[in-house]
């Protein structure tokens, strides 16, 4: 089990730096990402067109570059959860959390026993594929292991508290186009309703002793939060990076 850099960097009081990756399918996207910098990208497994193969793949190419590879799984329900650990991710973001016993539900399903009832299967990609005594790894990897709730409703906003204290939850990251959507301000990220609710999940996080973040497209917007307290930072994705830089090229040819 491999240490997960992001996770002792955010316990230190660091501020760690990412990007959702939603389509590209090769494992160098890792690599890249690595190179400039990047100290974690979470994967889409909710909205993107990966395969449970694709997703190993890509893991291991992550951890032998030295970036913290997350995935956002589809649901919060076992299958999702376990697989995706095992295949190698250091982490799990769950959409759409709404009650507590959800998350309790969710760390259940992250976690070994005895603080969870995950199904062990080492010599993965959760290992690399290497061999590992159980009575070291499980404790390890429950130590490694990082989980994100994604705060997008109106629920959690209103249940932040009772969310963010149950044991095994590691950070809070908004959803800021489903929670704008669910306070009847699509798409409005400066909105008083939106803006007043994901200061109620940062001031929550500090409370409990946990990173908060957010993922957004405007740098100025995320500057703004980390400058009120986020530390878990996501910019763009890698279709954004291209469709925005290969934008800014050709508006610069063509009116030259």
């Amino acid at each position: 089990m491999i240490e997960n850099k992001v996770k002792h960097l955010l316990k230190a009081g660091g501020t760690a730096i990412g990007t959702m990756v939603t389509d590209t399918r090769t494992p160098a996207v890792a690599v890249v990402l690595a190179n400039a910098g990047f100290d974690y990208f979470i994967l889409d497994t909710e909205h993107g067109p990966y395969s449970m193969e694709t997703v190993a793949d890509l893991m291991l190419m992550a951890r032998l570059a030295g970036i913290a590879p997350f995935v956002r799984v589809a649901d919060d329900h076992y299958p999702w959860i376990a697989r995706t650990l095992d295949a190698g991710a250091l982490g799990i973001m769950v959409p759409r959390v709404k009650t507590r016993a959800q998350v309790e539900a969710i760390v259940q399903c992250a976690k070994y026993p005895p603080l969870g009832e995950r199904g062990m299967a080492a010599g993965r990609g959760n290992t690399q594929y290497r061999g590992m005594k159980l009575a070291e790894y499980a404790p390890r990897a429950n130590e490694e292991i990082f989980l994100i709730l994604q705060i997008e409703t109106q629920e959690a906003v209103e249940q932040i508290d009772d969310l963010l204290s149950v044991p095994g939850v590691d950070a809070a990251l908004m959803g800021p186009n489903d929670l704008s959507m669910a306070l009847g301000v699509p798409g409005d990220g400066e909105h008083p309703k939106l803006t007043e609710a994901v200061q109620k999940v940062v001031d929550s996080a500090a409370r409990h002793g946990i990173p908060s973040g957010t993922h957004v497209r405007d740098m100025q917007n995320l500057k703004g939060w980390r400058d009120k307290g986020m530390r878990l930072l996501m910019y763009s994705s890698d279709f954004g990076f291209i469709a925005g830089a290969g934008a800014a090229m050709v508006k610069e040819l063509r009116s030259a």
